[in-house]
């Protein structure tokens, strides 16, 4: 089981990026997902999360900017940004709890996907 994260690059302030990232491997049953970063210095936060119902929460500063939404046929979620600010700028990471016969974790992490907003 493995999460691949696609998306990141270099946006202009007042931009907007969208963030993939897709589930694979031998799956039962992908449970929340979610999107962290992690910005230089800084710990690893959570940017916002979904549940497989669709129920998303976020944290305050991406309220009202992004949004997140998952496509549960294809086990991806997605991150839309938009209205990025240069404190935006982060390592951006996809979690989500998988449920697998054949591993016995169920808290997986992607590769990361580098978001730099430039003022």
């Amino acid at each position: 089981v493995q999460l691949q994260a696609s998306g990141g690059g270099v946006v202009q302030a007042g931009g907007y990026l969208r963030l993939s990232c897709v589930a694979s491997g031998s799956i039962d049953r992908v449970n929340i997902m979610g999107w962290y970063r992690q910005g230089p210095g800084d710990q690893r936060e959570l940017v916002a999360a979904i549940s497989d119902a669709g129920s998303t929460t976020y944290a305050g500063s991406a309220e009202g900017r992004f949004t997140i939404s998952r496509d549960n046929a294809k086990n991806t979620v997605y991150l839309q940004m938009n209205s990025l600010k240069p404190e935006d700028t982060a390592v951006y990471y996809c979690n989500a709890d998988i449920q697998s016969r054949v591993v016995f974790r169920r808290d997986f992490w992607g590769q990361g996907t580098q978001v730099t907003v430039s003022s």
